[in-house]
């Protein structure tokens, strides 16, 4: 089967110049952070503007850690089109009352059973995995990439410490669905550099490449 290229998703964007970068060296989605506790936290309103700034086919992506009905009202409001992702301890049950197409997030550690989170959360779009650190999110952290089975019954998405000094070995040994970048593209916590982000990307594209040209399994 030949080999789908790999989406790109930069999460974290809280500036135009950010968003303006990371759509001009091909990210497939926008990642907007909705937990007030994040450095690169926006609000609703904030990521209603730049979200303006995305052409047809790019996608906003909101990310949640444990946010009440009326938060998650108020940011899909702003921002209709918006994919949803949770990040913290919410339920299949909590996912699905959002009403809403979502990504969950799974904190990878050993022993983690990610074939049966998987199934839990067999609704979600992906599954997104992600470096179990202190606290809600990766921190930049790379997880042990042996800990992810092979026969994953949702779409993968790859996210925790990645930058484009290893998103290829990534890319080659999981061959994830999508990859996801912040910390990695940044040259301070909710600052993203255009330079970085256009090698991110460039390196995702180099990856698929070298898939595409690997003999069929």
């Amino acid at each position: 089967m030949t080999h789908a290229r790999t989406r790109i998703k930069i999460c974290g964007l809280t500036r135009e110049a950010d968003v303006d970068a990371a759509v001009a060296a091909g990210a497939d989605a926008i990642g907007f952070v909705f937990y007030a506790k994040s450095p690169r936290h926006v609000t609703p309103a904030r990521a209603a503007e730049l979200a303006k700034r995305l052409p047809p086919f790019v996608m906003p992506v909101g990310l949640f850690v444990n946010a009440d009905a009326a938060q998650l009202a108020e940011a899909q409001a702003a921002l209709p089109q918006m994919l949803l992702q949770f990040h913290g301890d919410e339920t299949p049950a909590d996912c699905a009352r959002a009403g809403r197409p979502f990504i969950r997030a799974a904190r990878m550690t050993p022993g983690f059973d990610l074939l049966d989170f998987a199934q839990q959360f067999s609704c979600a779009q992906a599954i997104l995995l992600d470096a179990h650190v202190e606290g809600y999110g990766g921190g930049g952290k790379v997880f042990d990439w042996s800990l992810i089975p092979g026969n994953v019954p949702s779409p993968v998405v790859l996210s925790g410490g990645l930058h484009a000094g290893n998103v290829a070995e990534g890319m080659l040994r999981v061959r994830p669905w999508a990859v996801d970048v912040s910390s990695g593209v940044e040259q301070a916590k909710g600052l993203k550099d255009a330079a970085l982000i256009r090698q991110f990307c460039a390196a995702v594209r180099d990856a698929d490449a070298q898939i595409a040209a690997l003999p069929p399994t």
